[in-house]
């Protein structure tokens, strides 16, 4: 039998590439892809060439080295179809999850498998990496009750966060985003405000959305993936309040003003990445703890609204074009195996 897999062959280029699976092993699974999801973020820095070469966190998935060809991604559901031997029997037609690659078959253990549980449906599980992502981002940011809150960057995760944070007491939540399409979305969460940061008069529109008196954000969350616009958290977060950066940036630069009032705001930059507990908790939270979270979360914000292009794995290229030239039309795209 041959997988069908999805190559990044060098910046803008897609192919399909079949490969030939090896026998299974007794310890081992052949699973069938239903469904996989491109992450726009950092998916689209290795689509564009703009990852950076020398990674080197051992608690990151790519620090074994990224380097064309490469076959990545890392949100796929499908069915268990075969069990070797060893493996219990009651895996076999079971719906999960892996973080593999976009390919249509893989063999596996089932070490690497997360069972997807009863009544969350394909299109919603393949949400769970940007899920758990989001969950470690409001865990780092630690938001308070009555605080005025900033999510920058309404892309799945900034969505599913905003999401997250619309559960919390919070006083104002409000979020940024330069699409449209997205800040439809945000808004069909029940959010305070969506704006556009491209405007000149973001700044002063932000502030305007804010209790009479207040004149800045308590805490800012800066998910958009663009570095620049850390200056507009800078500037919008008050004396003594927090930024979480979530945002993978790869090899892109911005400059920033660190010169003016940010040198006496006792600001606090916070980096934040899903591949670890916060040290503040991990003393008492495990990954599996998280991925409970996480599915729950899935259940009651059911992600699959958002899906706005489901392309067959054969038009897997048309998919990152659609991602890298149109994104004003896109905010969750995914690949179908059926």
């Amino acid at each position: 039998m041959d997988s069908t897999a999805v190559y990044f062959t060098a910046p803008g280029r897609i192919e399909l590439r079949k490969e030939p699976l090896p026998a299974l092993e007794p310890f081992q699974l052949l699973v069938q892809t239903d469904v996989s999801a491109i992450s726009a973020g950092t998916e689209m820095l290795v689509y564009r060439g703009q990852f950076p070469r020398d990674l080197a966190d051992p608690n990151d998935s790519l620090s074994a080295g990224l380097h064309y060809p490469l076959c990545y991604g890392y949100a796929s559901v499908g069915r268990v179809k075969e069990c070797g031997e060893l493996v219990d029997a009651s895996w076999r037609d079971r719906l999960v999850f892996s973080f593999q690659p976009h390919k249509s078959h893989y063999i596996t253990t089932p070490d690497t498998l997360l069972p997807v549980p009863d009544g969350i449906t394909a299109a919603n599980a393949v949400f769970l990496p940007n899920m758990e992502t989001a969950v470690n981002f409001v865990q780092d940011a630690e938001p308070v009750l009555g605080e005025r809150v900033l999510v920058l960057g309404q892309g799945i995760v900034g969505l599913l966060t905003a999401s997250l944070l619309h559960e919390f007491p919070v006083q104002r939540l409000v979020t940024a985003d330069r699409y449209q399409l997205r800040r439809q979305a945000s808004l069909a969460i029940g959010l305070d405000s969506a704006l556009d940061p491209s405007f000149d008069d973001f700044h002063a529109a932000a502030v305007r959305s804010l209790p009479s008196g207040a004149t800045g954000f308590d805490l800012t969350l800066e998910l958009s993936g663009n570095p620049s616009a850390l200056d507009d958290a800078i500037a919008l977060t008050m004396f003594s309040g927090r930024i979480l950066i979530g945002s993978w940036y790869g090899e892109k630069r911005a400059p920033l003003d660190l010169g003016g009032s940010f040198h006496r705001s006792r600001i606090t930059l916070l980096s934040s990445q899903v591949s670890s507990i916060s040290p503040k908790l991990a003393a008492r939270w495990t990954k599996s703890r998280r991925f409970d979270v996480a599915w729950e979360a899935l259940r009651r914000h059911q992600p699959e609204k958002w899906i706005t292009h489901r392309l067959p794995v054969a038009e897997a290229a048309e998919a990152y074009r659609v991602l890298d030239q149109s994104p004003e039309q896109a905010i969750q795209v995914v690949l179908d195996y059926s």
